[in-house]
C-alpha cells in the first residue's frame, strides 16, 4: 500500500510542479518522473536545512519543492544550450 502512496504522491508532486514552473504538466510518467526525483532532492534539502514533515501533506510539499528545483535546474540548462 505504501509503494501505491508513493506513486499517488509522485504523480500529484509532478503535476502541480508542472503547473507552477511551465504552465501544464507532462503526462502521467513524465509526472511521475517528476514528482519522485523531486522527493528525493527535496528530502535531501529539507534534510539540510533540518526540516522534517510527516504524513501525507508533508510529503507531498517535500515532492512539490523538491520537483519545482527540478524543473528549475533543467530549464536553466535548457535555455543555455
Amino acid at each position: 500500500m505504501s509503494l501505491l502512496w508513493f506513486l499517488i504522491i509522485g504523480i500529484a508532486a509532478g503535476w502541480i510542479a508542472g503547473e507552477l514552473m511551465r504552465g501544464n504538466g507532462f503526462g502521467l510518467v513524465g509526472n511521475l518522473v517528476v514528482g519522485v526525483i523531486g522527493a528525493v532532492i527535496g528530502g535531501y534539502i529539507f534534510g539540510l536545512f533540518g526540516v522534517t514533515t510527516y504524513g501525507l501533506i508533508g510529503s507531498l510539499i517535500t515532492a512539490v519543492v523538491g520537483a519545482v528545483v527540478l524543473l528549475f535546474i533543467v530549464n536553466a540548462f535548457r535555455r543555455t544550450a
